[in-house]
């Protein structure tokens, strides 16, 4: 299979989903590095019925290298015992700190292009200013 290819198919079959905010609750931020919250409701049902059609995968800067190790683990190897002790593990492809190649992204910080003006409105509700 051709490059152009492989990246036609892997882009039309899969869903990138962020996981703070939008998996996992995160109402105390980074706070100790742990991932402390429950999931958000409805996130374990959706990722189960999305998984039977499309790929998932995880993306979260938890992932990051730079990021401390939280108990001599990973950012990536705490989500991935998260995602174990709610049952979900086995539906997730990959969690990653990258944008990977995806036919859409679902995240709790995205502000969906329409054009630069709709945008700049948008990012006041983010930042507090005008544009």
């Amino acid at each position: 299979m051709e490059y152009q290819d492989k990246v036609k198919v892997e882009e039309s079959r899969t869903i990138a989903i962020d996981f703070d905010g939008v998996i996992h609750s995160f109402e105390l931020g980074f706070h100790d590095g742990t991932i402390y919250g429950t999931p958000i409701e409805g996130s374990i049902d959706a990722i189960k019925q999305l998984a039977q059609h499309y790929i998932i995968v995880i993306y979260t800067a938890k992932a990051k290298k730079d990021r401390p190790l939280i108990n001599g683990k990973t950012g990536t190897e705490l989500v991935w015992e998260w995602l174990e002790k709610y049952g979900i593990s086995s539906y997730i492809k990959e969690i990653t700190a990258e944008k990977p190649r995806a036919i859409c992204y679902i995240d709790d910080k995205a502000i969906r292009f329409i054009n630069w003006d709709q945008t700049l409105k948008e990012l006041k509700y983010f930042t507090n200013e005008s544009f």
